[in-house]
């Protein structure tokens, strides 16, 4: 599964709020060893939500969190580009997020909050334990929450533990290199597809070092793959160190 964060928020993106969501997204799907696949912080247009709501749409292993927008403000636009985007129609009344938005506000629902009962067709709520407030999700793959750390935040740890709690293994092999990443290139272009390559360059005094990892779901072509690189730093004559 590529995991997907988009974070919609206008006042992140002007400093008037700071994003809470990556690092508790990223910490949480590491309790099963899971990781983010990639992460976007947009405003509140429509054409961009629309652009990268498709992007991910068109990933056939994305699962998507998405954050904020699905208010009842003018500048809530989550709820109709989901349903133009991922059901291809207007939005329909959810008649138990209706009844639940009734219960809580009575006549104050309207005419406006009762405007957060309109979903994507089929759109499953996702439970609000701070206000009962639904986010809600599509297909098991997409999922909408407020903007609100202290809603989304227990909602989502809900979600992640339901649908995505099977642990995956991941194998990784790391060194640390006492020459410029330029050295290891040849090896790095025989990297198979299947094994995550990461060259992080490293300077210190001036001088050039760096930091070779691999990781992947086999543990032989882990372990393969990282002996070419120890095997050509061996060959040049050049130190490292394993990590």
């Amino acid at each position: 599964m590529n995991f997907y964060a988009v974070i919609i928020g206008t006042e992140i993106l002007n400093a008037r709020r700071v994003d809470k969501h990556f690092s508790f997204l990223q910490k949480e799907l590491a309790k099963y060893r899971h990781e983010l696949f990639a992460s976007f912080v947009i405003k509140d247009d429509k054409e961009l939500i629309t652009r990268t709501y498709k992007m991910i749409q068109a990933d056939p292993n994305g699962v998507m969190f998405s954050f904020g927008g699905i208010g009842s403000t003018p500048d809530d636009l989550t709820r109709e580009i989901a349903s133009q985007v991922f059901k291809n129609s207007p939005t329909v009344v959810h008649e138990k997020f209706q009844q639940d938005i009734i219960e809580r506000f009575g006549d104050e629902a309207y005419p406006h909050r009762i405007q957060m009962a309109e979903l994507p067709p089929d759109a499953d709520l996702i439970k609000n334990p701070i206000n009962n407030m639904s986010g809600f999700s599509l297909d098991d793959r997409y999922f909408f929450v407020p903007g609100f750390p202290s809603m989304a935040h227990p909602m989502l740890h809900n979600v992640i533990q339901t649908h995505f709690s099977q642990s995956t293994t991941k194998y990784r092999k790391t060194l640390y290199a006492y020459t410029s990443e330029n050295t290891l290139i040849d090896v790095m272009q025989k990297v198979p597809n299947s094994v995550e390559l990461s060259s992080l360059p490293i300077f210190v005094d001036e001088k050039p070092n760096v930091e070779i990892s691999v990781a992947g779901a086999d543990l032989d072509k882990v372990i393969t793959t990282f002996k070419h690189f120890t095997d050509a730093l061996e060959k040049l004559q050049i130190k490292y160190k394993l990590m």
